[in-house]
């Protein structure tokens, strides 16, 4: 058989020699070229196997952690540090920042590599990032006694306007997945609103939007010529607010200059990525059966405690397709049964969901919702509504002294 196809390359081959030789070429040459075809080995099979494709990488599982200082750096709307615009008082106040960075045993690089990189997604600039250090301190945990919680600090009343679940079982704003996805949905809404400015983003961030617009109108600015400083009748917070950010960005832009700094950020990280917890499976057997570490998977989800009724998003390293394949082919043991859901939800949602299941056939009180106009207090909603002050306040997780922000929306039980 490799006679014959050896013998058809030659044929094919001599074939316009063959050609000539017909024309009257002699045939010298033509014998020649016969010679040389029999004697030569090919260099290649006449058929030559498909070359193995290398198989595809995953994605990656960790990062350089000055690649995170890098994309944070990249990403901010003004580079560099003003120092005109910069409070001397606030560079002090957070000067520790770097060094929590630099420090392996804590949680931060990740968790600001986790926010930075939602915040480039989203096209925001990444001096919002900034904000959990602000507020939190960059603890997934952080609660400040009866109101703010979580990473971005969130009362209760606003965690719920923005979708996140706050309920006794349940209490989304220390979950660093939904209280994250809610701050960058807030503050791309914000951006647009405010002409892309970053500083008048976070100034309504911190007053609400409503109050930075009828401040615009009282100093007779628009978000394309507003001065933040000049802008009259907000609280001196709200103009601190931007003063820290700021002094906070200018400590991150200067700490390049310290080499050991830089060569403690100069490790690998573990790239933080959005999970799923199944409903009623234990965290910590979550985390083991996925080779990762319990204890940080449990720092980082303070809001799953050691796990759930219900099915629920969580945040930790991402995990190379081996492991993840192997997980799956592995469930989980669970904790209760995955038919009883968590009373962590508000009213209306955890009847629908009940009604659902079959496990509920009661009637629920239905639940009522008022968006706060300009000039109205507790007392006169509370007066309207026919409810106790009281219980209106408790209900969304707010203080007797807490003032309430047109915009706001608050929910209560309905009167039977």
């Amino acid at each position: 058989m490799k006679r014959r196809l050896l013998g058809g390359v030659i044929a094919l081959t001599l074939l316009p020699f063959a050609s000539r030789a017909a024309e009257g070429v002699p045939a010298a040459p033509i014998l020649a070229a016969m010679k040389a075809a029999e004697t030569a080995a090919p260099a290649v099979p006449v058929f030559a196997a498909p070359a193995e494709q290398a198989p595809a990488a995953g994605p990656a599982t960790a990062r350089n952690g000055r690649d995170i200082y890098q994309s944070f750096l990249s990403g901010r709307a003004d580079s560099g540090c003003d120092a005109a615009q910069t409070s001397p008082r606030w560079q002090q106040h957070f000067s520790h920042a770097p060094e929590r960075m630099a420090d392996e045993g804590d949680d931060v690089l990740p968790l600001f590599g986790y926010v930075v990189d939602q915040l480039r997604e989203a096209g925001l600039p990444t001096e919002f990032a900034l904000i959990p250090f602000v507020e939190s301190g960059y603890h997934p945990a952080a609660r400040n006694g009866s109101g703010p919680a979580g990473l971005w600090q969130f009362v209760a009343t606003t965690a719920r306007n923005h979708q996140v679940a706050v309920g006794k079982g349940y209490d989304g704003r220390l979950s660093a997945v939904d209280s994250t996805d809610a701050a960058v949905r807030y503050l791309k809404t914000l951006y647009g609103m405010f002409g892309g400015d970053w500083r008048l983003t976070i100034m309504a961030y911190n007053a609400g939007e409503y109050r930075l617009l009828q401040s615009l109108r009282r100093g007779g600015m628009n978000a394309q010529n507003a001065n933040p400083a000049k802008l009259p009748g907000l609280s001196p917070v709200t103009y601190a607010y931007v003063e820290k950010l700021h002094a906070l960005a200018c400590v991150l832009d200067k700490a390049q200059a310290q080499n050991s700094l830089m060569a403690s950020m100069d490790r690998s990280v573990p790239i933080l990525t959005e999970h799923t917890l199944p409903a009623g499976a234990s965290l910590a057997q979550w985390a083991k059966q996925r080779d990762l570490e319990p204890a940080m998977v449990s720092r980082l989800n303070p809001a799953l405690g050691k796990g759930g009724a219900a099915q629920r998003a969580l945040l930790a390293p991402a995990i190379d397709a081996a492991t993840a394949a192997s997980a799956a082919a592995e469930p989980l043991p669970t904790l209760v049964s995955a038919a009883v859901i968590e009373a962590d939800e508000d009213t209306a949602i955890v009847a629908s969901a009940k009604s659902k299941r079959g496990t509920r056939n009661k009637k629920t009180a239905a639940a009522t919702t008022h968006t706060v106009r300009s000039g109205e207090s507790a007392w006169t909603i509370a007066q309207r509504y026919g409810i106790p002050v009281k219980t209106l306040l408790s209900r969304n997780g707010l203080k007797t002294s807490a003032v309430l922000k047109p915009g706001m929306v608050l929910a209560f039980d309905a009167k039977p």
